[in-house]
């Protein structure tokens, strides 16, 4: 049976564009450029090859791998800092709130329309 998860695959009809954004703008590192070390070109981002990772592949080359917008949740320590950092790059979205269940959040669309869940520790 399953004994882990390895992570995501997204497509993207802007492949590169779209690894700056996760890379770039939000600091989530490139552990492997083509992942499958194969005749595949995808790129695996994550914090820790034992972790799950998303990989990113080019949709006008190999289809779709996703079919419908995904949610990302990731951990912050201070999301008031990481809005700012992220309002310092240009990135566009609103700033943190306190969710209904009490929690503070920080939302965030990609570039091709995934939505990305900051959690504040």
């Amino acid at each position: 049976m399953i004994k882990s998860f390895g992570g995501i695959n997204i497509s993207s009809k802007n492949p590169e564009l779209l690894v700056e954004f996760y890379n770039e703008k939000l600091g989530i590192p490139i552990l492997t450029k083509n992942p499958s070390q194969c005749s595949y070109d995808g790129v695996e981002l994550g914090f820790n090859i034992k972790e799950p990772v998303i990989w990113i592949w080019n949709e006008n080359k190999w289809g779709k791998s996703n079919f419908g917008a995904v949610t990302f949740v990731f951990r912050c320590d201070d999301l008031d800092e990481t809005y700012r950092e992220l309002k310092e790059k240009n990135v566009i979205l609103d700033p943190p709130i306190t969710a209904v269940w009490g929690g503070k959040e920080l939302n965030v669309k990609d570039l091709d329309g995934n939505n990305i869940l900051m959690l504040e520790e």
